[in-house]
């Protein structure tokens, strides 16, 4: 799935730097019908009505395609009818149709082509796109779409061009290195993907403009140096000042930029190695 970036003739001021992927790949315009559902958008606000996410808002309208991270339907091969673009992540999917008639998305692995058979469960081969659990995959081999537990479905390395590699099998567990460089202990009945998730080129995209923001619905980020001190502790000061306090802090009074916010987490204890 070999995928570039196109770039502009600057006939406008926001053409000179966006980059803008090619879509080769993609062999379908529109969506499933029947797997996709409507999304209520929230503004970064809770029930309450209370921003506690800033800079959402706004953004293209988006229908949630619903992704199959459990790849639960074992010995029943699947053949891949489309490659589509999903607005709500970074990587491709792919549409699988099973023997049975059944249709269902899946997080597109790189080199994975439309009439390519896919097939998950313990028999299915090493091959991008299958689904087995950790206990059948070779060492070294690169994998994504990862269980925490057993039949939870995926929920590590599902961002465009990511994958993650098993190192090494001892006991009940298997060592994997996830692309943030931490080594996890998972249990062998974990499920994982085969491949590197597709898209590529996805951290090479310049937006070129505020406005591209503002279609994926992210509102500015404004610099608290340049607030009032009513707004923010960075803020007033007579022309360009210093922050003038120990460190960087947020709105709210607590550092930023490097303070550990990591809270102690029941998982900690399968981590081998820190990212850090």
């Amino acid at each position: 799935m070999d995928v570039g970036l196109k770039k502009f003739k600057p006939v406008t001021p926001g053409q000179r730097f966006a980059t803008v992927p090619t879509f080769d790949e993609i062999t379908k315009k529109k969506p499933e019908r029947s797997l996709i559902e409507p999304v209520r958008k929230t503004g970064g606000r809770n029930a309450q009505g209370r921003v506690t996410v800033r800079h959402r808002g706004g953004g293209h309208k988006r229908y949630y395609r619903v992704v199959d991270f459990k790849r639960d339907k074992d010995g029943v091969p699947a053949k891949v009818a489309a490659i589509e673009y999903d607005p709500n992540r970074s990587a491709r999917l792919a549409l699988l149709r099973y023997a049975d008639g059944e249709k269902r998305y899946i997080l597109a692995p790189e080199g994975l082509a439309v009439d390519d058979t896919v097939l998950s469960g313990t028999d299915a081969e090493v091959r991008p796109g299958n689904a087995m659990p950790l206990r059948g995959i070779p060492i070294g081999t690169m994998i994504h779409n990862i269980e925490m537990a057993p039949k939870r479905g995926g929920q590590m390395v599902r961002a465009a061009g990511t994958s993650a590699q098993v190192m090494a099998k001892e006991g009940d567990y298997a060592h994997v290195r996830l692309p943030s460089g931490e080594v996890r202990l998972l249990g062998l009945d974990c499920r994982a993907t085969i491949g590197q998730v597709s898209n590529l080129e996805h951290d090479s995209v310049t937006l070129g403009k505020a406005g591209r923001s503002r279609w994926l619905g992210i509102r500015p980020g404004v610099r608290g140096v340049a607030m009032d001190p009513a707004s923010h502790p960075h803020g007033g000061g007579e022309g360009r000042s210093p922050i003038g306090m120990p460190g960087p802090v947020s709105p709210w009074g607590k550092p930023t930029l490097g303070a550990k916010t990591r809270k102690r987490k029941l998982s900690d204890q399968y981590i081998v190695k820190r990212r850090k």
